[in-house]
């Protein structure tokens, strides 16, 4: 057995512990309210978890019985989410917490291979890749699609921030409530009806794509896989549409309900922009705070330009309504 001198990256340690701990706890409190389908799903995830969290605690000679309190908030938070959404919630948070793992151990095993630390990553890796597969599968079974909700998150997120932006530049533009609810409001769905038709062309091209694929190996004799869903053009694109605009309404309410400066606008788009990141970041297995951070910046980018570019448009080219 490794030990911990043969690995110095204690914090590193640490928080590989603590996150399978998070993982096995928040496996062992679903399990008690979840439906047969997916008790099946966590007892086998249960199991191979214990195991990981054992070998860490034993590789870094580390004993960590509780978690922390920031992931113990955490765990709160989701749990009581998947008890209120039901089983669609629970396999969405379990697909994004497998995600998440697998580009974690990832990154440890590329900076470690060759090291002790790698070499004991590998079978945990090949854990990992099994538990994505079967929660992909039982996601598939229940006809939900991570991706789909994913890009609906995205797409709100996509109507905040250029919504929001809008909205800080018709401030220092036009000055009057009306007239920039009014143009803020033709911006809004403009952009929906542009976003709702660009994923409807994506997803029509990949189907007529896919199509001649299957076509082709069914010439050739070959075997062609089964899709487990492919979404309609029409569909994917009102979706996307629908989202977009439902981003763009959080930056327009302020406005609606008499807002004269652009600040309501920003904090009540700024928190949803900042909880859509989380949410985001979250179900894509992305670094929290690296979106957050980023965000964060589009925002400030967004809302500086787009009110300096009123505010010239006031001033220097004399234009104002």
């Amino acid at each position: 057995m490794k030990t911990a001198a043969d690995v110095p990256d204690l914090k590193l340690g640490r928080k590989l512990v603590l996150d399978e701990l998070f993982d096995l706890t928040l496996y062992r409190r679903l399990w008690t309210v979840a439906d047969p389908d997916l008790k099946a799903t966590l007892a086998e995830m249960i199991e191979t978890e214990e195991q990981h969290f054992s070998f860490w605690q034993d590789f870094f000679k580390l004993e960590l019985p509780d978690l922390d309190p920031a992931r113990k908030f955490k765990l709160f938070l989701i749990f009581h989410l998947c008890r209120i959404f039901g089983a669609p919630a629970a396999y969405l948070v379990l697909d994004a917490i497998e995600v998440y793992g697998i580009r974690k151990y990832l990154q440890v095993w590329e900076h470690y291979k060759g090291e002790p630390l790698g070499d004991a990553l590998r079978n945990v890796l090949e854990d990992e890749f099994g538990h994505e597969d079967e929660v992909v599968t039982r996601l598939r079974e229940r006809l939900i699609n991570p991706d789909r909700v994913r890009n609906i998150f995205l797409g709100v997120n996509d109507g905040l921030v250029e919504i929001l932006g809008a909205v800080s530049g018709f401030f220092a533009s036009f000055g009057q409530n009306s007239l920039v609810l009014l143009a803020g409001l033709t911006t809004a769905v403009a952009g929906a009806i542009s976003m709702g038709a660009g994923a409807f062309v994506a997803m029509s091209s990949e189907s007529e794509v896919r199509r001649t694929q299957d076509e082709k190996s069914r010439f050739l004799g070959n075997s062609v896989a089964t899709e487990w869903r492919r979404e309609s053009g029409i569909k994917s694109g009102l979706l996307v549409g629908i989202s977009y605009f439902i981003g763009a309404a959080f930056p327009l309410l302020p406005v609606l309900f008499g807002a004269a400066t652009p600040v309501p606008s920003i904090l009540t788009g700024g928190s949803m922009i900042l909880l859509i990141s989380m949410l985001v970041a979250f179900l894509s297995g992305m670094n929290m705070r690296r979106r957050v951070i980023t965000n964060l910046v589009l925002i400030a980018l967004a809302v500086v330009i787009t009110y300096a570019l009123g505010v010239a448009v006031r001033n220097l080219i004399g234009i104002e309504l």
